[in-house]
């Protein structure tokens, strides 16, 4: 089949920069979807997107559709025709259905049929269609119109490409007739650019100073980066988010080094490369020890006759930034970090709950609790929790919300306060996202945990938990948050006793009732979807919720023990009889014994596995005390040969109540035994 290179290439005002190459990969998959869904073959598609343009390469695209056959069935040819053989309505209307005379319809079966031979359009015909759809589903929020025109983009048109080979596909596209004209970078070619052919796409702007490739633009940028941070002695800061960004704002890369006035430096790193990075889109640069460096890094789109230029303006720019980041912090240290509680104490946490202040307080109270009980320093957390949202009142944080925490370990530690302390304060947040940084110290993991609890039980409190997506205070975060830090950092809390803490701080103000079961259910409901992604299959969890324990760092030990003993030659068989134990004695009606009495074994097996159950025992609750709950599974693992020949030979029911109750009785010692660390029945 004949195939040709297909270009379409959109022209706008310049694209949202953070959406970009989101859109680009968007359109690029709306296009391939199009051609797969009309049955045209090719052989590969790339994307291009810049500031001003998005961009679809088809390569050696089938120029014309393959033709269809299509086999339509129609009503019974019974119910078709009357006794007189005359058309009824289903027959008459099965024909206009398919657009052809009743006489052209096959009636030799059991049902009217038809076959349609349809011929292949040509992809010509097709294309602009198909370009269109891909353009309506882009994922943008918000379309906005232009002129006085209906059509509607993410920003106005500016011109439109299509080209099928050598030729033009005529037609017309959100506002757009198309050509073959593009347009070169707004200052080194401001003109029009005449696509060749769809092949030379790239190179044709490349020489009117547009890098259409996006990949190809991010590389340019990162090498020229790290080049110049080499040059400069430091190493660039280049967040991922931040590099696509500034790739979606030029379309002629050049970075260029520029540097600030050292006595900036005084001020915390943090507030500095926040808003240069933020608000200016520049690479800062540290040094060997991590110290930033009063260096920067602009990315030019242009190629300056007078880069020096350039450079003093970005220089120029940057300056009130950092003088208004240095005037905050020079203002808040002019006062106490703990004076800020006072303007806390006007500022409302959530209008049921009471002020930020009063939030501080509990905190404060439940954060020393924790300390004690992880081996931290109650003092410093209860210090720690009461200081820990005073830098919200700051002027820093009030500038630079991102620098809440930061700011409060630059003014703790100025204030003089240990260093645990001012870290906690930071730590507090802490972890700030999925597989972020977890807190260093136990004063910052008691004052981060006893936040996340404090937030969680007020706001399941005052009956607002989250549904379905929205989460509006985050209760999905904080309870990870809780999890992480517990598992990972493997400290040891009762959590269901600290939610009960957390609960009573808040007295009357909440509905105290079954609220402790219901936060602890859901911080441990946020396990499972942690170990599904750790490949921990849902029976381990579920094995181990059945036992309910209250404290993470259990739950965890016991998750890993199960699981290592799933693959053992035994488990399933194991399993699969603790399950059939488990619904044996959920039908067992009356009271069990308390002890088993071996006067009733009427068989041999019976003596075996009692046997095995005491030996068990004496090695097993040991083991389970200690948390060596691989060991103690392994060792009940040896429990198969009795357990399997114990069902074999011997009939549970029997009919003498005495019997019957002690089989029962040993049943239940034997499924007791592994509840120790999880109900195994759950796997089978």
């Amino acid at each position: 089949m004949n195939t040709q290179d297909f270009l379409v290439e959109l022209g706008t005002e310049e694209l949202p920069p953070k959406a970009l190459k989101n859109l680009g990969d968007a359109f690029l998959a709306g296009v391939e979807k199009g051609i797969k869904d009309a049955g045209l073959s090719y052989h590969g598609a790339l994307v291009y997107a810049a500031p001003r343009r998005l961009a679809v390469l088809v390569k050696r695209l089938a120029i014309q559709q393959p033709d269809r056959s299509v086999n339509l069935d129609g009503p019974p040819t019974q119910a078709a025709f009357d006794e007189e053989g005359q058309p009824t309505q289903a027959a008459l209307g099965f024909a206009r259905k398919c657009g052809v005379d009743l006489a052209e319809i096959d009636r030799s079966g059991a049902k009217l049929k038809f076959n349609r031979q349809i011929p292949g359009q040509p992809a010509s015909s097709l294309l602009p269609g198909i370009v269109e759809a891909a353009l309506a589903a882009l994922p943008i929020p918000k379309r906005m119109r232009w002129a006085a025109r209906k059509d509607e983009f993410v920003r106005p048109t500016q011109w439109l490409v299509m080209l099928f080979g050598d030729n033009v596909i005529e037609c017309e596209i959100l506002a757009q007739t198309a050509g073959r004209t593009s347009r070169g970078h707004r200052f080194h070619h401001p003109g029009e650019v005449r696509i060749s052919s769809p092949a030379t796409y790239a190179e044709d702007l490349r020489s009117a100073y547009v890098i259409a490739d996006f990949k190809e633009r991010r590389d340019r940028i990162a090498k020229g980066v790290e080049q110049l941070a080499s040059e400069q002695k430091g190493k660039a800061i280049v967040p991922p988010a931040l590099l696509d960004e500034v790739t979606a704002l030029v379309e002629w890369p050049v970075p260029l080094a520029c540097s600030f006035e050292e006595r900036f430096l005084a001020v915390p790193q943090e507030a500095l490369i926040s808003t240069m990075q933020d608000n200016q889109k520049y690479f800062c640069l540290l040094d060997e020890s991590g110290k930033l460096l009063p260096r920067f890094i602009t990315v030019a789109n242009l190629e300056s006759r007078d880069p020096g230029q350039i450079v003093s303006g970005n220089e120029k720019v940057v300056r009130p930034r950092l003088t208004d980041a240095e005037f905050f912090f020079n203002q808040d240290q002019k006062q106490s970090l703990e004076s800020f509680n006072q303007r806390l104490s006007k500022v409302v946490f959530q209008a049921q709950l009471g002020t930020v202040y009063e939030k501080a307080e509990r905190v404060s109270r439940l954060a020393a609790w924790i300390a004690e009980r992880i081996g931290g320093d109650a003092t410093h957390a209860a210090r720690a929790g009461l200081l820990s949202k005073c830098d919200l009142a700051s002027e820093m944080v009030g500038e630079f919300p991102e620098m809440q925490g930061v700011a409060g370990y630059y003014y703790a530690r100025n204030d003089g306060e240990a260093e645990d302390i001012a870290l906690a304060l930071n730590e507090q947040y802490m972890p700030r996202g999925a597989g972020a940084e977890l807190p260093t110290t136990l004063t910052g993991a008691a004052v981060a945990v006893a936040d996340k609890l404090d937030t969680l039980a007020g706001i399941f409190g005052i009956g607002m938990p989250p549904t379905g997506s929205k989460d509006p205070y985050a209760l999905r975060r904080a309870a990870l948050g809780v999890l992480r830090i517990l598992i990972e950092k493997e400290l040891e809390l009762n959590l269901s006793k600290a939610v009960d803490v957390a609960v009573a701080q808040y007295g009357d103000r909440i509905k105290a009732q079954g609220l402790s079961e219901q936060v602890v259910e859901f911080i441990f409901d946020r396990l499972r979807a942690r170990y599904e992604d750790e490949g921990v299959q849902v029976p381990v969890y579920l094995a181990v919720r059945a036992v309910q324990p209250v404290s993470a760092l259990d739950f965890d030990q016991r998750v890993q023990a199960v699981r290592a003993f799933r693959k053992l030659p035994g488990a399933e068989a194991l399993a699969a009889a603790n399950k059939r134990v488990s619904n044996l004695l959920d039908k067992y009606e009356g009271k069990l014994p308390t002890s088993i009495d071996p006067r009733f074994f009427d068989n041999a097996t019976e003596f075996s596995l009692y046997s095995a159950i005491q030996q068990a025992d004496h090695t097993v609750a040991p083991l389970a005390a200690e948390r060596r709950y691989r060991e103690a599974l392994e060792r009940l693992a040896s429990l198969r040969g009795p357990v399997d020949a114990f069902f074999e030979a011997v009939l549970v029911n029997a009919e003498d109540q005495a019997v019957r109750a002690n089989r029962y009785a040993l049943l239940a010692r034997l499924r007791g035994l592994f509840l120790g660390v999880a109900d195994i029945s759950a796997l089978g």
